[in-house]
């Protein structure tokens, strides 16, 4: 699962917009709109604080949501499987 893919299930299962999210974690909306639509691979990549405000605001596990918000393209280069 991609960051994309879990932030937008969290959202909707506690039945959150961009603007509740922002406003309980201080980040700006089109950022969070942004992680939302292209996940830690877009031209906007989440910081470790913004990734660690999410997790906690979503009630999620800090591991999956850095384990989502890896840049595939980078591990596939590195050699690693995908």
């Amino acid at each position: 699962m991609d960051l994309t893919e879990l932030l937008a299930d969290a959202m909707r299962r506690q039945r959150l917009s961009a603007e509740a999210l922002a406003y309980a974690t201080g980040i700006r909306v089109p950022r969070i709109k942004a992680f939302v639509e292209d996940g830690a691979v877009g031209p906007i990549r989440p910081t470790a604080e913004e990734l660690t405000e999410l997790a906690q605001a979503l009630s999620l596990p800090l591991p999956n949501v850095l384990a989502a918000s890896q840049d595939r393209r980078t591990v596939a280069a590195a050699g690693h499987p995908v």
